[in-house]
C-alpha cells in the first residue's frame, strides 16, 4: 500500500476533530493551577509522573509558595521534602529553585510568554513551554507532544516519527493552528480513557472509522 498523502491525512484528521470534541466537550489541562507560575511549576513536576500525583503535591505546595521569589529562596531540603511523593524530586526541586531565581532576576518574578524565554529556564523544554504558552497565555506556538500524543499520532498514522520534536513538526502541518492547544488535550484524554497503551478499546472507540490501526488491534 502506498504511503498516505498529506492531503489525505489532513482530510482524515479534519473528520476526527469534531468526534474528539463531541467525546470530550469538557477537555482541559488536568494539572491544577490558577496562574502561569503554578502551571509552570506543575508542568515541571509532571515529567515522568501522573497529573493526579502532581495535583496531590501541588495542593499543599501552592499554599506554601506563592511567588517565584518564594521558590527561589526556599530551603533546598524543605522543598525536596515537599516534593518527596514525586519521581525525581531532588532534581525537580533543584530545577524549580534555579528556574524561579531566573524569573526573579530576568523577568521581575513573572513567567514570560515567549518560547524563546521559557526554554532558557531550568527544567523547561519545548513541551513544558508549549503547555504554559497554550494554557496560561492562549498562545499557540506548537503542539504539546507527551507520551499519549506520541502514541496516538503513530496509531492514527499521522506520522511515523518517534522523536517528540519531529512528531510536533508533522502535526503542526496537519492540525489547524486554532486547534493546536486543544488537540493535544484531546489526544491526551483519549489516550487515558480509550486508546490506552496496552489494550486500546477499539470496539468502543469514537475514532474507529478513521483509525488505520483498528484491524491490527482486533487480531490481538
Amino acid at each position: 500500500m502506498p504511503p498516505e498523502s498529506q492531503s489525505s491525512k489532513r482530510a482524515r484528521l479534519l473528520e476526527i476533530l469534531p468526534l474528539l470534541d463531541q467525546a470530550y466537550p469538557e477537555v482541559r489541562c488536568e494539572l491544577t493551577h490558577s496562574n502561569p507560575l503554578e502551571l509552570l511549576i506543575a508542568t515541571i513536576l509532571s515529567a515522568q509522573c501522573t497529573d493526579k500525583q502532581v495535583n496531590i503535591v501541588t495542593a499543599d505546595l501552592f499554599a506554601k509558595y506563592k511567588t517565584a521569589s518564594d521558590y527561589a529562596s526556599a530551603d533546598p531540603a524543605e522543598l525536596e521534602n515537599n516534593l518527596r511523593r514525586i519521581g525525581l524530586f531532588r532534581n525537580k526541586a533543584k530545577n524549580i529553585r534555579a528556574c524561579c531565581a531566573k524569573l526573579v532576576a530576568l523577568h521581575d518574578g513573572l513567567v514570560p510568554n515567549s518560547m524563546e524565554s521559557l526554554v532558557l529556564l531550568d527544567g523547561v523544554g519545548r513541551k513544558t513551554a508549549n503547555v504554559v504558552l497554550g494554557n496560561a497565555f492562549g498562545i499557540s506556538v506548537g503542539i504539546v507532544v507527551d507520551t499519549h500524543v506520541a502514541r496516538l499520532s503513530q496509531r492514527l498514522r499521522f506520522t511515523t516519527e518517534t522523536a517528540p520534536e519531529k512528531i510536533e513538526r508533522a502535526l503542526v502541518r496537519l492540525v489547524p493552528k486554532t486547534d493546536w492547544t486543544t488537540f493535544s488535550h484531546w489526544l491526551i484524554w483519549h489516550g487515558r480513557r480509550r486508546c490506552i497503551a496496552r489494550k486500546p478499546d477499539c470496539a468502543g472507540c469514537e475514532l474507529k472509522l478513521y483509525c488505520p490501526s483498528v484491524d491490527a488491534f482486533k487480531t490481538r
